[in-house]
């Protein structure tokens, strides 16, 4: 197989991203609840850092990240000629468009399309940056609508510790500092189970796999 030059560039720059959130996080995985193994999974994680989906991305094992896919916003990674290049060629993103009145795909139908081509997924179920001093902002509905559209495939709990240290909101030098990216059992949504039990059920056992320092009494 002849790569195409932007192909090329793509994948260079993709080592590259890795090496560089390596250096500066050395990132430890810990697999508590699955193993490593190439398996169809959605990844679904706690959202402090724009930098969340690239670490994530980073520690997963070769022959992991290669069929993984983050799902992201389309108009911040469409911003830019460069973030263009990153979200599409580099990361091959499934861009969702977050202004339900300007969109003319459906999200599901995106995320579902993409485990239908046999990709996994890394997706934010709070759907924004979290600012606040809670741990976890309400999740949206996607994942619940995800886990019924395609029951069989494992939705994983990570929770990633300390990247929003690492890149303070506003800030443009990163802060060396160790991340950690804990890995759960995965769920499935229960026969008949309800929306927001099963968001609810979701949001407690990734919260779960948070570090007790940041857990809130």
């Amino acid at each position: 197989m002849i790569l195409s030059p932007r192909s090329i560039a793509a994948l260079f720059t993709g080592q590259a991203i890795s090496i560089f959130a390596r250096f500066m996080t050395a990132p430890r995985a810990i697999w508590q609840g699955i193993a490593p193994e190439q398996h169809q999974r959605v990844y679904f994680a706690n959202h402090s850092s724009n930098g969340d989906f690239v670490l994530l991305w980073t520690v997963l094992p070769a022959p992991l990240r290669r069929q993984t896919r983050p799902v992201a916003a389309l108009d911040y990674w469409l911003k830019s000629p460069l973030r263009a290049f990153i979200g599409r060629d580099v990361f091959n993103a499934v861009l969702i468009d977050r202004r339900p009145e300007a969109r003319t795909t459906d999200p599901v139908a995106q995320m579902t399309e993409a485990l239908d081509q046999g990709a996994s997924l890394i997706l934010f179920p709070e759907g924004q940056r979290n600012g606040t001093d809670a741990q976890l902002l309400p999740f949206k509905s996607g994942l619940y609508h995800l886990a019924k559209a395609r029951p069989e495939v494992d939705l994983v709990p990570v929770w990633i510790a300390n990247l929003n240290k690492v890149m303070p909101k506003g800030e443009i030098i990163p802060v060396p500092l160790i991340c950690t990216l804990t890995f759960g059992a995965p769920l499935h949504l229960a026969p008949d189970e309800a929306k927001d039990s099963f968001l609810a059920r979701a949001a407690a056992e990734l919260l779960a796999l948070a570090p007790a320092s940041q857990v809130q009494e």
